[in-house]
């Protein structure tokens, strides 16, 4: 299957912030957490606004643009992608959309919206629908995550990727959306329980 196209950056201005996230998605020691991966995120919520469910697409798209955009194992990688956006948007949009931007970046750190955040739910479901994915992508996903992990010894990455992936299984549902619930539950509970068997 080949790569997802460039995501259309969604400003019609901002060229520079455009061009400096698609630059920090393109750094070759990135693993999973790349260009490819911001394109299939970005094409998740577009695929989720063509099924019909009702959000705020610039936020939501801009949000998904910065969500990654530093990502370098540290723990507080949301929080700086956040603090990014922060930084670089009030040129280029209000200063409420600044603060929804920033707002569902960290959320991303745990993927667990409220129920009645519709703008949370969509980027979620976008993020995370990656392990509904096909069998050669999803084990094309695993390994390059394994990759972005490659400073840890195999028992202490499977241990951290044990505590993820029970986490996730943990919560009610994986995603939030209807359609995504729908489309692509059942697939992503079977790829997680066959990675942890």
């Amino acid at each position: 299957m080949p790569p997802p196209a460039r995501p259309a950056w969604p400003l019609t201005d901002g060229a520079a912030v455009r061009d400096e996230l698609l630059a920090a998605y393109a750094d070759p020691s990135r693993g999973y957490h790349d260009s490819v991966h911001l394109a299939e995120v970005v094409g998740r919520v577009d695929e989720l606004a063509d099924a019909g469910v009702a959000f705020d697409r610039l936020p939501v798209l801009l949000a998904a643009w910065f969500h990654d955009a530093v990502y370098d194992g540290e723990r507080d990688a949301e929080e700086r992608s956040a603090a990014w956006a922060e930084e670089a948007l009030p040129a280029l949009v209000g200063d409420d959309v600044v603060a929804e931007v920033a707002r569902l970046v960290r959320l991303t750190e745990t993927h667990r919206p409220a129920d009645d955040d519709a703008n949370g739910c969509v980027l979620s479901d976008a993020d995370l629908g990656i392990l509904a994915a096909p069998a050669e992508r999803y084990a094309a996903y695993v390994a390059a995550v394994r990759a972005e992990y490659d400073h840890l010894d195999d028992a202490t990455f499977a241990a951290g990727r044990r505590a993820v992936l029970d986490d996730l299984l943990a919560k009610p549902r994986l995603f939030h959306t209807p359609y995504a619930v729908e489309q692509w539950e059942a697939a992503a509970r079977a790829n997680v329980a066959a990675e942890l068997g």
